[in-house]
């Protein structure tokens, strides 16, 4: 019986890892035994490996399965089907926006047997198109753009060999992104930023919200990169909660259609309490 490899220790990194780190461990190691590069025997199937990690680890709904139930969560035999044990949710409309109200597992939509093809999940990481490729007679410039600039796409210019050139970034554009030119490409880098954490085409924010709000309910105005959002927090809200704003993250670079964003609520304990404020507690403890 072969067990298969940790995804972690095939990148390299540990539990704790960013998507940032995720996504550094496996540009260097899909570089490195890329089939157009390494010529090693062990390579393609090393490549596979670790493609396979990369697309389970840098999605957050299947690496909460992974974390949970390890490679059994991606078997058929083992019956965990489309969804994740415990998943719990419920759907609101706000204007013409959908989101889910999740404090459960998430279940992945269309399960998780199966993976996408190795050389398709790097070409995507790349924008397209193995680096390798035609890359000797290539002059790579490189851009950094801003990451709402990634949001809406924007145009910049160069000037190659004497003359000058119109760049157009199409919206959703990520690091790696390459456009292609007769004689030359263009890298893009997209900076970081404060609020928004973007993971693939998801983006996260961490929200705070005060231990009355969590209690009691509330309604609370959340930035979105197409404005601030009002929505609905339910009364007994866990710390951590995640509220998934459906069609609200980064657009699809290559075809239509955009991620979600997910907003994590963190509730804030008050440090300072008056002695009125602790003895209410204490009542409600008791009450429980």
């Amino acid at each position: 019986m072969t067990t298969k490899s940790d995804y972690y220790d095939l990148l390299g990194v540990k539990k704790t890892a960013t998507a940032a780190e995720l996504k550094k461990s496996y540009r260097q190691l899909a570089l490195k035994y890329h089939p157009d590069r390494n010529k090693s025997a062990e390579a393609t199937e090393k490549f596979k490996k670790i493609s396979e990690a990369y697309e389970v680890l840098s999605n957050p709904q299947k690496k909460k399965q992974y974390d949970q139930f390890g490679h059994a969560a991606f078997d058929p035999s083992a019956g965990f089907g489309a969804g994740a044990p415990g998943a719990a949710g419920r759907t609101y409309r706000q204007g013409p926006f959908t989101y889910t109200y999740t404090t459960g597992g998430q279940g992945q939509q269309g399960g998780f047997a199966g993976f996408s093809d190795p050389f398709e999940i790097f070409e995507s990481f790349f924008g397209g198109g193995s680096p390798f490729r035609q890359q000797a007679r290539l002059i790579r410039y490189g851009l950094t753009i801003d990451f709402m600039e990634a949001v809406t796409g924007t145009s910049k210019k160069i000037v190659h060999q004497g003359k000058e050139y119109e760049i157009k970034i199409p919206p959703g554009a990520d690091d790696g992104t390459r456009i292609r030119f007769t004689n030359f490409y263009v890298t893009i880098e997209v900076k970081s930023h404060d609020t928004f954490q973007r993971d693939g085409n998801d983006i996260f924010i961490n929200h705070e919200i005060s231990f009355s709000q969590a209690a009691l309910g509330d309604n609370i105005t959340v930035p979105t990169v197409d404005g601030d959002l009002k929505l609905k927090v339910r009364s007994g809200t866990q710390p951590h909660t995640l509220i998934r704003l459906k069609n609200k993250g980064m657009p699809h670079v290559r075809g239509r259609g955009r991620g979600d964003q997910y907003v994590r609520l963190i509730v804030k304990i008050p440090q300072k309490l008056s002695r009125h404020q602790k003895n209410l507690l204490k009542q409600l403890e008791l009450n429980d």
